[in-house]
C-alpha cells in the first residue's frame, strides 16, 4: 500500500468532494491517502515546498508549479456565476481603488491574479485568511476586499457592497467559464499512478452527487458558515460537471488564464504538458 499526502481546504466544496475517497467509499487502487486540510494558500505553499503529493491548488499557484506537478481532470472547482467579489463599506467603482489597500485570500489565490489581470494598480495588497477579509473591511483595516467561499453569500449581512464581480468580468472579458482551483499530483508519480488517482478522485465525486446527504456531517464538521442554507448554495455553486471532469471548455479555460498571466509576466511559461501523458 503506498500511502500519499492529499492536501485540500475545509470548506463545502472540498469535502463534499473527498468524502468518498477519505472514507473508503470508493477504491484509490492500493494507495492509502493522508489527508491535510488547510485553506488554499497554506496549500499553494505547501505545494511550492513540495510537502503534498496530491493537493487541491489555486490556479494561479498552479502557474508557478508546472515543473513539479500535473494537474489531474477531475475534482476541481471550474465554473460560471462562481468568482471572487470585491466588495467595500461603501458604493464605489474599481477606478476609485487604485492605489487603495484591498485586503486578499492569499498571494498566489486565483483570486489575486483576477485582481491583477483586471489592470493595474491594485498591488497594496493585505494578505488574510479567507473569513478574516469581511472583517478587515468592515474595520477600516482594509480599503476593501477579495472575497471567496462562503463569503459570496453573507457579505451583504455585513454591511459590505459588491464592487466588481471578477468572476463576471473574466468571462465576459474571455468568454471562458472561470478557473479557480484544480487538483495536484506530483508528476515524479508517474502517469500510470497519476491516471489511477484521477480515476479514483472521479468516482469520488459522482459518489458524493449520488450520495448527497451522507457527507453533511463531514461537511459541518469544518465549515466556516454552518447555516445549511449557505453550505447547500456553497456546495451547487463549486461542485459541477467541471468537477467530474474538466472536458475542452474547461482545459481551453485553463489556458486562457495561464496564457494572459504569461503575457503580464505574473507567471512563468512551461512548455511540460498540463496532464500528466
Amino acid at each position: 500500500m503506498q500511502q500519499l499526502t492529499l492536501g485540500y481546504s475545509p470548506c463545502p466544496n472540498d469535502t463534499f468532494i473527498f468524502y468518498g475517497l477519505i472514507h473508503g467509499q470508493v477504491s484509490c487502487h492500493g494507495v492509502s491517502l493522508e489527508e491535510r486540510l488547510e485553506d488554499v494558500e497554506t496549500l499553494n505553499k505547501l505545494a511550492l515546498a513540495g510537502e503534498l503529493d496530491l493537493t487541491k491548488i489555486s490556479y494561479h499557484a498552479l502557474g508557478h508549479l508546472r515543473e513539479e506537478y500535473c494537474l489531474l481532470r477531475s475534482g476541481g472547482a471550474l465554473g460560471r456565476g462562481c468568482g471572487p467579489l470585491v466588495v467595500a463599506p461603501q458604493a464605489m467603482n474599481m477606478e476609485q481603488l487604485r492605489g487603495k489597500r484591498i485586503a486578499i485570500p492569499g498571494q498566489l489565490t486565483t483570486a489575486n491574479l483576477l485582481l491583477q489581470l483586471y489592470g493595474a494598480g491594485y498591488e497594496n495588497l493585505l494578505i488574510l485568511p479567507f473569513h478574516e477579509i469581511m472583517t478587515a473591511v468592515c474595520s477600516g483595516k482594509a480599503d476593501a476586499g477579495v472575497i471567496i467561499h462562503e463569503s459570496r453569500f453573507t457579505y451583504q449581512q455585513q454591511g459590505l457592497q459588491s464592487v466588481l464581480d471578477l468572476g463576471q468580468w473574466w468571462e465576459e472579458d474571455s468568454g471562458c467559464p472561470i478557473p479557480l482551483g484544480g487538483i495536484l499530483a506530483k508528476r515524479s508519480l508517474g502517469t500510470e499512478r497519476i491516471k489511477q488517482i484521477d480515476a479514483a478522485l472521479r468516482a469520488s465525486v459522482e459518489y458524493a452527487f449520488a450520495n448527497p446527504r451522507q457527507p453533511q456531517s463531514y461537511i459541518k464538521q469544518h465549515a466556516q458558515e454552518l447555516e445549511d442554507e449557505v453550505v447547500r448554495n456553497h456546495i451547487k455553486l463549486y461542485v459541477n460537471d467541471f468537477s467530474i471532469d474538466l472536458g475542452d471548455e474547461g482545459i481551453k479555460a485553463v489556458e486562457t488564464l495561464f496564457a494572459r498571466a504569461e503575457a503580464r509576466n505574473i507567471i512563468p511559461t512551461c512548455k511540460l504538458p498540463l496532464f500528466a501523458e
